[in-house]
């Protein structure tokens, strides 16, 4: 299944690359994310070849990130290449300003938050991405040039399971040059980004670097072969976190964490490092784990017995209680309220499930202080209830312009007695990155 790196890869050569990423249901549909470029073009036909070959379908989804006066015009070409293949194409518009800094990362954020919001109205489970081998070798170095760990060198996984979405990378150990050659043969045009040669970008500057690098044996094969034997080691870390965290930590439904410290001070410290991250993933909901110098900070504090009662981190505060850590969200990080309907989301980790209508004016949204101050006056009886005090404040609840109507976990509501038949409101805890971790793949080696 090698070749040199000039001939197209071929379908079958494919067709491997995606059996490592399964398994996939019947029929499966996928949906490709489509720049015009040459890995993402690419990587729609042999997509093409693949559903057909297993009875299913694909869509690629073009994004016109409005940054520039040419980019409706060029997601419209691309798409109109598309359909000359008879391969369904959708152009998804960006609204708004032009960010003023940053734009290649305000045009990632964009382009993963459309195409995700399409994947889940169409209900498509796999979302493609072209990311190739000097790709998996840029972000090496950019991870390295940040001094990230094993999980930030292990660069791009091949498989990211997202909530209700799997990003999926088959092309990361082949090299660009055959993707370009398989447009070449079928003779497909392809987008050049000029962005992509813009050295104000810093991986436009690793790219430039490439070259020298490969004279001293740092060549785009070998970084993407050591990002991929990192990657060996950070899936059998994850797993040892996980079995670390099953007897460690202890996830309550309001929304907190109890975490014993004395079995972090048991486990590997690069074991114990990531199980704390996870638990703040978990707790705080950001998108991304703590920088590691201030996660390793937070770890020493944890297992040394530093002083001071609490530590805040990722959204989170982290506090001693007795022989036991508490983890719990930090009230200034929360989110701001939002409308109480039926299946509304607060803080991106409670959802709401009404059985009637509440009314229209009605706030789903943290407790506060002064909300907890008004069940206490009504209910004196709960201050010796419920969760640990520091959680009190972010517990999820319902207002109306009158104040405080329910707190589902403490079993609060305003009129006292629950309607026939049960809750009227049902708060669930779903954190968007949860304590259990999937498994990463292994890419396969292309030539």
């Amino acid at each position: 299944m090698t070749g040199p790196a000039e001939t197209p890869l071929t379908q079958a050569e494919f067709a491997a690359c995606m059996a490592r990423l399964g398994p996939f249901e019947a029929a499966p549909h996928l949906a490709i994310a489509c720049s015009g470029g040459a890995d993402s073009l690419a990587l729609v036909l042999l997509a093409q070849g693949w559903v057909r070959a297993v009875g299913g379908r694909v869509d690629a989804l073009v994004v016109d990130h409005a940054m520039r006066p040419e980019s409706g015009s060029e997601a419209a070409r691309v798409a109109g290449w598309l359909a000359a293949r008879e391969i369904p194409a959708t152009v998804l518009t960006r609204e708004g300003s032009a960010p003023a800094a940053d734009r290649q990362a305000a045009a990632r954020h964009a382009r993963y938050a459309l195409i995700a919001e399409w994947c889940g109205q169409a209900g498509v489970l796999h979302l493609l991405l072209g990311h190739h081998r000097q790709d998996q070798a840029e972000t090496l170095l950019l991870r390295l040039a940040r001094g990230s760990g094993v999980d930030g060198l292990a660069a791009m996984a091949p498989i990211t399971e997202g909530a209700g979405l799997r990003l999926l990378r088959p092309l990361l150990d082949v090299p660009r040059g055959r993707l370009v050659a398989l447009l070449r043969t079928e003779g497909q045009e392809f987008v050049e980004d000029p962005s992509n040669d813009d050295p104000a970008y810093a991986r436009v500057r690793m790219r430039r670097m490439l070259p020298d690098l490969a004279a001293e044996g740092l060549t785009p094969a070998r970084l993407a072969d050591t990002a991929r034997r990192l990657a060996r080691a950070r899936a059998a870390l994850e797993a040892a976190a996980t079995d670390l965290l099953a007897g460690a930590a202890t996830i309550y439904p309001q929304g907190y964490a109890i975490v014993a410290p004395d079995a972090l001070r048991a486990a590997p410290e690069e074991v114990g490092l990531r199980a704390i991250a996870r638990v703040l993933g978990c707790i705080g909901g950001g998108p991304y784990a703590p920088r590691l110098e201030r996660l390793e900070r937070l770890y020493d504090w944890l297992v040394g017995g530093g002083a001071g009662e609490g530590r805040t981190l990722a959204g989170c505060r982290i506090l001693r209680r007795g022989a036991a850590i508490l983890l719990c969200r930090e009230p200034d990080a929360a989110a701001e309220s939002c409308p109480a309907v039926d299946g509304a989301i607060w803080d991106g980790r409670y959802r709401l499930s009404l059985r009637g209508r509440a009314e229209a004016t009605a706030r789903f949204g943290g407790l506060g202080a002064a909300g907890w101050s008004e069940i206490l006056a009504r209910r004196p009886e709960l201050r010796e209830s419920g969760p640990p005090a520091p959680v009190r404040p972010t517990l999820p609840a319902i207002f109306d312009l009158d104040g405080l109507v329910a707190v589902p976990h403490l079993r609060y509501r305003r009129n006292m007695a629950p309607p026939r038949g049960g809750e009227d409101a049902v708060v669930t805890f779903l954190p968007a990155r949860a304590l259990g971790a999937a498994g990463f793949a292994v890419g396969a080696d292309f030539a």
